[in-house]
């Protein structure tokens, strides 16, 4: 410590300093935690009765919820977290009963392999992350309800993610009544006769397993053999919102496959149109909305069979207008009919292209098979300049003109899209007519190009698309679409293939169900097990939770990532004594086989807004009450939901679309009055950093890099600088520890919201957090004598000025509070604290109070401090928020500038609410005008009321 550091500390021993700050913030922490501070109530069931929740409006707040790193905290974690809780004192501080808490989705890729990497126990390693990061977020004074805070890992929480599986296994959707409807109310169906069985057969001559199979074809989560992202390197199978852009694995970068396996899945599907419809009454960005849509990807068309033999592909088409023009078709190399159309031999004249050098139609198809097989969905849709694909040796029949037109099998064709299957219109699509050209196949115009460039493809260098054109060369035996409109085409050939049975109108959809079984150990065990048929069973509610075993190796089987020749393995299959079981489910005991995947780690945050609510509760999901007052629908909320979700926009298509699914599930059982879980979604930005990085490319540590002469250095060699993302790996992360220890936790929490708009990303520079250090020592020493630690206030009325800049910081930080526009409100508080250190002297004790009220929310623990020393004995949280006085708050007056020919001649000093008239009339007659004029005529005067007159003489 420096002499004059030393000096003085004595001279003022009451400075705000770090160290100050520490003891100040630790000391209101604990008051917080001892008191219960930010405990909400829940209500006691009949609200009506319950006089003080029924006085105060209810507001519940959340954050997305976290997971709980081993590397902790930077401090670009907790941007989202402050503002929430600077929003939720503000909240309080209007009258509002605010439930706030975090919990920790802490089942997850990472801790299994931290787990697989040292043999420490995933649950082990969970938790210290998780106490960690409990700490390191209490140190920043977040108002949490900490009683209410749960972790997904917990028996007694994952205990109701499985009960809320068994619910949606025992569903399923109504289409008449659109909803989900128990199972049991289907088996009642088929045993009456209302409903028939899939071959006629009555329902009591079905075998176990038979039933079994019709009701898995209704269930909402189902078991099947289906097309699936198998990841070898990995070990296990992902979801479609879990394969990146370029056909890898979100997590690790491995390469993905499609293989074919059993496993679960969630029939998301059949709630595509309420997922999509009930967008609209939301209060979320539209580019959420927007991405929410185009991945569920409703599209209106026809379904059309095309006979092959005995028969029949069926495709689905948004352009059944252009059916005379399809020339041959695809199917996707996964098709199911692909091995039943195949002939033994090519027939008569097939080109030579179309075999790809093979000697029988198996051969080609069983290559092109193998060599799609390799390729990502991605890959395989990429606008390749060479289209491949193979002729299957079968032709189909196109229902409207008759003719015979080849099938092949191509990579750009997706099972997962549509039906796996296309008419192909080379004319007038750009892939089929690449295709087309490659094959040698015909092409034949039936839409008339509106470009000059002729009615015949051949002489085409590409495609004509259009849906604004008249229909040609389109007319069969019983029908003509030539002369019509694409809109009149449509509706015309959808009704005569609907009159003969060979189509329909139809919607269809690019969102697939969800796959929800994972090859892994750390996640929640599926409450199923097997008969020895092979029938799946649910466990009764009495045996739940069913608790994940140890096992000691925890790594499901990996493989050669390029290696799509493989099947998962799972940790828990490795569990004989777990997985081979005697129970008593109903019918006396029998052996069983339990399931030994595990369900994806989304299935947690699913629902953990539900559980805030009501996380003691051991006889139920959730106390109807409860939820009804919490999440309940009410005006301006339709659908219900969360008051305000924060989180970052990366999740708009995984956890997003997933949790509003459950909800729909678990409103139409019954279970709950919200159809929707978060009803406004506000999307917070990044806090970026510089990445400097050495000439191997590799990131040095960013606190030791040296600015000089406008480069910068690490260790005497020159470094690049980008700014990117703050972390561990990249070597330029800051703590939130470290700035707390050097400035205080306010410190920090101001500087967050001080950055920039909460919705925009923004760099961290450390240099600049001193500024808002300055600011809550310049607000102390207002407050406070630095040499006595007393209140310096007084009980005398504060001058004009003051009140007037009192009540514009109230009335416009109040604002920009209750609107998430911390930057703008701290930049108000600033200003006025500004004013009043230059006013000198000390202040008015309500001016004081007032403004240690204004502060309160983004400061807490110094606002707690000075409101004691200010004579409280209470906590400033429940305090209510200071009110503006509307009279100050207009400016007595307004300076309006006076323009003559474009120059200023005038500055008048005129109410804010002169209007244009009177402003003129004044304008005119200022003698400096009238000088600027000189008896010229006016051609023009422009008012813009109170700010500005511009003069145009004539």
């Amino acid at each position: 410590m420096s002499e004059t550091n030393s000096a003085a500390e004595v001279a003022a021993p009451h400075r705000y300093t770090a160290a100050m700050a520490a003891d100040i913030e630790a000391r209101w922490q604990d008051f917080w935690d001892a008191q219960g501070t930010y405990e909400a109530p829940n209500p006691s069931g009949d609200l009506a009765g319950d006089a003080e929740l029924a006085a105060r409006p209810k507001k519940f707040i959340m954050d997305m919820f976290p997971y709980p790193s081993g590397a902790g905290l930077h401090v670009g974690h907790p941007l989202g977290y402050i503002a929430t809780d600077v929003y939720a004192r503000h909240q309080r501080m209007t009258g509002h009963n605010v439930l706030h808490t975090l919990g920790f989705d802490a089942f997850g890729l990472p801790a299994e392999q931290h787990a697989v990497a040292t043999g420490t126990h995933p649950r082990v390693s969970t938790e210290a992350a998780m106490d960690n990061m409990k700490q390191q977020l209490r140190r920043l004074g977040l108002g949490h309800d900490r009683r209410r805070s749960v972790a997904t890992i917990d028996p007694d929480y994952y205990k109701w993610t499985q009960w809320i599986f068994l619910q949606i296994f025992n569903s399923w959707y109504d289409k008449e009544a659109d909803r989900a409807r128990p199972i049991a109310e289907l088996v009642a169906q088929f045993e009456s006769g209302e409903r028939a069985t899939p071959d006629g057969r009555p329902w009591s001559e079905l075998s176990a397993a038979e039933r079994a199979d019709v009701l898995g074809q209704y269930r909402l989560a189902y078991a099947s053999d289906a097309p699936v992202n198998w990841a070898p390197g990995l070990g296990t199978v992902l979801a479609n919102e879990e394969v990146t852009a370029d056909g890898r694995s979100e997590r690790g970068n491995f390469p993905v496959f499609k293989a074919k396996l059993r496993q679960w899945n969630m029939r998301i599907t059949a709630y595509s149109d309420r997922l999509l419809n009930d967008l609209d009454g939301l209060d979320w960005p539209e580019a959420i909305k927007l991405q929410q849509r185009n991945w569920i990807g409703r599209s209106e068309g026809a379904r059309v069979d095309f006979a092959v033999g005995d028969d029949a592909i069926t495709v689905f088409t948004t352009r059944q207008d252009t059916l005379f023009g399809a020339t041959y078709m695809v199917l996707a190399p996964e098709h199911d009919l692909v091995e039943k159309i195949v002939p033994a031999a090519w027939p008569e004249g097939t080109h030579d292209v179309w075999t790809g050098g093979h000697a029988t139609p198996a051969d080609a198809v069983a290559a092109y098979r193998a060599q799609a097989a390799s390729k990502s969905d991605v890959e395989r849709q990429a606008e390749a300049k060479d289209k491949t694909g193979v002729f299957t040796g079968a032709f189909a029949v196109n229902p409207v003109s008759g003719e015979q037109v080849p099938v092949f099998i191509a990579d750009y064709v997706l099972m997962g899209y549509g039906t796996g299957a296309i008419m192909a219109v080379p004319a007038h699509d750009s892939r089929d007519f690449a295709f087309a050209r490659a094959f040698e196949l015909p092409m034949r115009c039936v839409v008339e190009p509106s470009d000059g460039r002729g009615t015949d493809p051949a002489e085409w260098d590409d495609a004509f698309a259009s849906y604004d054109a008249k229909i040609v060369n389109s007319s069969g035996e019983d029908i003509s679409l030539d002369g019509l409109g694409v809109v009149e085409a449509k509706a015309k050939i959808t009704a005569w293939l609907a009159a003969r049975g060979i189509g329909e109108g139809t919607v269809n959809y690019r969102l697939r169900d969800w796959l929800f079984s994972r090859q892994r150990y750390w996640g929640e065990p599926f409450p199923i097990v097997y008969d020895e048929d092979g029938i799946a069973h649910p466990l009764p509610e009495s045996m739940l939770p069913l608790e994940l075993p140890e096992v000691e190796d925890y790594s499901p089987r990996t493989f050669d990532p390029d290696d799509a020749n493989t099947v998962p393995e799972t940790p828990l299959s490795r569990n004989e004594d777990w997985v081979n079981v005697t129970l008593d489910l109903g019918d006396g005991p029998k052996k069983y086989r339990r399931e030994t995947n595990t369900m994806p780690n989304w299935a947690g945050s699913c629902w953990y807004e539900l559980r805030y609510l009501d996380p003691h509760n051991g006889e139920k999901l959730v106390d109807p009450a409860i939820e009804q007052y919490w999440m309940g629908p009410r005006e301006g909320m339709p659908h219900g939901g969360v008051d305000l979700y924060v989180g970052g926009a990366e999740h708009a298509v995984l956890h997003l679309l997933y949790a509003r699914f459950w909800s729909k599930v678990l409103f139409d059982l019954g279970h709950v009055s919200s159809s929707e879980p978060f009803h406004k979604l506000y999307n917070q930005g990044m806090i970026q950093a510089f990445v400097y990085r050495d000439a191997r490319g590799i990131a040095v540590p960013a606190a030791e890099v040296e600015e000089r002469d406008g480069a910068f250095w690490y260790q005497g060699e020159k470094v690049s600088r980008v700014l990117g993302k703050m972390g561990k790996s990249l070597k330029n992360a800051v703590t939130p520890d470290e700035i707390s220890a050097e400035y205080g936790a306010d410190t920090l929490r101001l500087y967050e919201m001080a950055m920039g708009p909460l919705d925009v990303s923004r760099p961290w520079d450390t240099r600049a957090v001193v500024g808002q250090y300055r600011l809550l020592q310049r607000l102390w020493r207002n407050i406070v004598d630095e040499a006595t630690g007393e209140a310096t206030v007084v009980d005398t009325e504060p001058d004009e000025d003051t009140l007037r800049a009192l009540h514009k910081a109230i009335d416009g930080a109040g604002q920009d509070m209750a609107g998430m526009r911390f930057n703008t409100a701290i930049a108000k508080v600033t200003e006025l604290n500004n004013h009043l250190t230059k006013a000198g002297g000390p202040l008015s004790r309500s001016v004081a109070e007032r403004l240690v009220l204004l502060i309160a929310p983004l400061a807490p623990h110094i606002a707690e401090e000075l409101w004691r020393k200010l004579g409280h004995t209470d906590s400033v949280v429940y305090q209510d928020f200071p009110v503006a006085d509307p009279a100050y708050v207009v400016d007595e007056t307004v300076t309006c500038v006076v323009q003559v020919k474009g120059k200023v001649r005038a500055r008048l000093e005129i109410s804010p609410s002169i209007g244009d008239e009177e402003l003129e009339k004044l304008a005119l007659a200022d003698p400096a005008v009238v000088a600027a004029l000189g008896g010229a005529g006016i051609r023009k005067v422009i008012v813009r009321a109170p700010k500005l007159v511009n003069i145009v003489p004539a």
